[in-house]
């Protein structure tokens, strides 16, 4: 079987969308042999020699028409002049038309199901497109089952079009502890020895607004000697959907017992998860979560909410809070994972044999089943 993969965010490691199509096509040769993936990338694009791939589609520009004309016109002729036998989109952009039967896969519905994601007149025109566009595939993948929910429930579609098929991490994600580049990391980032983190985005559905409040209840036990470290690179100062958090940690009174210590390099996540006493992951929707099976993985006791796809990922294996609202509960929740040590043990080992379950050559696997199916 041909296949054309759009590899528009191939070059973009740091997205999800870029994480996900690099490990597909890593594991692809190995768990699909008989499957020959073609990656199409714009001019220009740098690529590697993770597959085979091919540029037939003229230079496109860095912008929201750019890539509009890329997914729309230019991915297409690249299928037909390739001959290709299916087309894999790996992120929500389909083709109104194509010359071979297409899959997509939809990490998440977000704009959709959250008003502040539907943003300027331009991006609810795109977002009205690709909803058109939709229906047209021949098979459609989400990265859980909540999220395949929320698919058919919103987008109607048939129950046998759409399929879950779970996301995982990387073998740099694992308990044992690198010294050297785990002192680096600690060193560079200014890391106490004891910390709670949050690391992750900064959106509204994140709820790290939240957590701060959560932290006012924890701080007292916990923040002299265990502080709560805030990783991720910060909204600008001043965008309407995103709130203010040093100013709001300094209203709450909890500035001196809360760290932001901005961006994180793909490279020292595993260390600062490895090194901290707790991670909390307050988020209210999620495609999947990949945060906190990175920190199961590497031996973070895990707090979390019980909201969409965050139960499939973790399973037993986390404390779950009910509400994302209650943060008195997400407070005590922190401090008993910090101080009871049979609490942070259990969730220690039940995390660790939970993340197992998860791999990518998995995911490659079921993905390539997907595509043989598709063509039936």
């Amino acid at each position: 079987m041909r296949l054309a993969i759009n590899g528009w965010f191939h070059d973009q490691p740091h997205t999800g969308s870029g994480q996900y199509l690099r490990e597909l096509l890593a594991q692809l040769p190995t768990a699909a042999p008989d499957i020959e993936p073609i990656l199409v990338v714009p001019d220009q694009r740098p690529v590697g020699s993770e597959s085979r791939f091919t540029s037939y589609v003229s230079r496109v520009p860095p912008t929201h028409l750019g890539k509009l004309r890329f997914e729309q016109i230019s991915f297409p002729r690249a299928c037909r002049a390739l001959r290709a036998d299916l087309a894999h989109i790996p992120y929500w952009a389909p083709p109104l038309a194509s010359p071979v039967p297409f899959v997509v896969t939809i990490h998440d519905i977000m704009p959709i199901l959250l008003p502040e994601y539907r943003g300027s007149i331009l991006v609810r025109m795109y977002n009205a497109l690709i909803t058109a566009a939709t229906p047209g595939a021949a098979r459609i993948l989400a990265d859980s089952e909540a999220s395949r929910a929320d698919i058919l429930q919103h987008l109607r579609l048939p129950e046998d079009k759409v399929i879950a098929i779970p996301l995982a991490v990387g073998p740099q994600y694992q308990p044992s502890p690198d010294s050297l580049a785990d002192a680096a990391a600690r060193q560079k980032y200014n890391l106490p020895e004891t910390y709670v983190l949050y690391l992750g985005g900064f959106h509204p559905r994140k709820n790290v607004r939240n957590l701060l409040a959560a932290w006012t209840w924890a701080a007292g036990p916990l923040g002299d000697n265990t502080p709560l470290v805030i990783a991720g690179a910060l909204p600008k100062p001043g965008d309407r959907f995103y709130d203010d958090l040093p100013a709001y940690a300094a209203q709450l009174d909890i500035a001196d017992t809360v760290r932001f210590v901005g961006p994180v390099d793909e490279a020292d996540k595993p260390a600062l998860y490895r090194g901290a006493a707790c991670f909390v992951y307050p988020s209210r929707y999620e495609g999947f979560g990949l945060p906190p099976l990175e920190a199961m993985a590497c031996g973070a006791p895990v707090v979390t909410t019980a909201f969409s796809s965050i139960p499939e990922v973790v399973g037993e294996a986390a404390y779950l809070v009910r509400d994302p609202d209650d943060t008195r509960a997400l407070g005590a929740a922190i401090i008993t994972v910090v101080v009871e040590p049979s609490v942070s043990e259990a969730l220690t080992l039940k995390g660790r044999r939970q993340a197992q379950k998860f791999s990518w050559a998995r995911t490659a696997a079921e993905t390539g089943a997907a595509y043989r199916q598709t063509l039936g």
